[in-house]
């Protein structure tokens, strides 16, 4: 039986990628930091990060496809050396070892943020494009750019290596509120929802799964993918989220400094008072700024992508949105004719 690691396999995409490869009857192993808990029963599990030699070993024992997904994946963190060290260091520890034990393929997981450039034309952008590593928009770009570099230093020198990069991911369980779940909690607040013009690329996280599976059996070593969905602007993003949400959403367009100056303000916060993920960022406002519509052609033609319509993905990730904030506030609210001691049973 063909035995599959996802490393970060407890994150938002990795969780979907073991349903997939699960559902196929195949045989997967997580590498991650923390136990994925309510994982299938018949999941395999190691604890430990892909910068521990001893866990990547174990890991890595008699695996022939490796999916690397571990990664920093918020566009903020308390320390930003934590970017470049797991990202990038992370990654090219783990070509390293598959290299050494003989893994048949790995799949890396990378981000159609690498590709956008630093002045956008408006045109569409596929897999050809490659702004230089001075023009990424910050820590986390850059990180991954890096591992993109390695995983292609990788491949040239004879493992097989393909690159997948997603685009926006949107769906249900994204229990660590990875940036795109953050957006669309803010999103579904009462009052106004502030918004910076763009155009983004969603993709139903399910669909990525089954993309990274599709690189996996059929891309070729040393290119990328873009597994990616439609091309939306925030606008019509808000107005697709009304019916998901059965109430209307008041949009209010925001001016790039404004964006900025927010993000300035909130990073500022979060490094130095709460240490807690800011509501923006420089890095995701710069982002935002370049991003373009994609073309996913490519994956169409060598990997037989198809992905669904994002209707479906919404509606899903507004259920999952909606239920996670009922379930904490029940949790914070105590119960009725009861004195406020004491934690409320979950």
């Amino acid at each position: 039986m063909t035995t599959h690691l996802i490393t970060g396999g407890g994150g938002f995409i990795g969780r979907h990628l073991v349903a997939e490869l699960i559902a196929r009857g195949d045989r997967v192993r997580v590498l991650d930091v923390a136990d994925p808990g309510d994982g299938p029963r018949d999941l395999e599990f190691v604890r430990g990060s892909v910068l521990d030699p001893a866990a990547m070993r174990t890991a890595l024992d008699g695996v022939t496809h490796a999916y690397h997904l571990a990664a920093v994946a918020h566009l903020w963190s308390p320390s930003r050396d934590d970017f470049d060290r797991v990202n990038r260091q992370g990654t090219e520890a783990l070509l390293r070892a598959a290299t050494e034990t003989g893994v048949r393929r790995v799949i890396h997981c990378s981000t159609e943020a690498v590709l956008f450039p630093k002045c956008p034309d408006g045109g569409v952008i596929d897999e050809t494009s490659r702004p230089p590593l001075s023009d990424m928009p910050g820590p986390y770009t850059r990180s991954k750019r890096l591992a993109e570099d390695a995983a292609l230093a990788a491949a040239a020198a004879g493992l097989d290596v393909v690159i997948a990069s997603p685009s926006v991911p949107i769906g249900p369980g994204d229990r660590n509120r990875t940036p795109p779940a953050a957006m669309l909690s803010l999103f579904l607040r009462r009052g106004p929802a502030f918004f910076l013009p763009c155009v983004l690329n969603f993709v139903d996280v399910r669909d990525v799964a089954a993309g990274l599976v599709l690189a996996a059996e059929r891309g070729r070593s040393g290119e990328r993918y873009i597994l990616g969905g439609e091309n939306w602007t925030l606008r019509e993003l808000l107005d697709r989220l009304e019916p998901a949400t059965g109430r209307r959403i008041v949009g209010v367009p925001i001016p790039t400094a404004v964006a900025m100056a927010t993000a300035v303000g909130a990073e500022w916060a979060a490094d130095r008072v709460t240490g807690r993920t800011p509501v923006a960022t420089r890095e995701g406002v710069r982002i935002a700024r370049r991003s373009s519509p994609l073309d996913l052609g490519k994956a169409r033609r060598e990997l037989g992508y198809a992905p669904r319509p994002m209707e479906q993905a919404l509606a899903d990730a507004v259920d999952w949105l909606s239920g996670e904030t009922a379930s904490t506030r029940l949790r914070r609210k105590p119960l009725a004719g009861q004195d406020r001691v004491g934690p409320v049973s979950r």
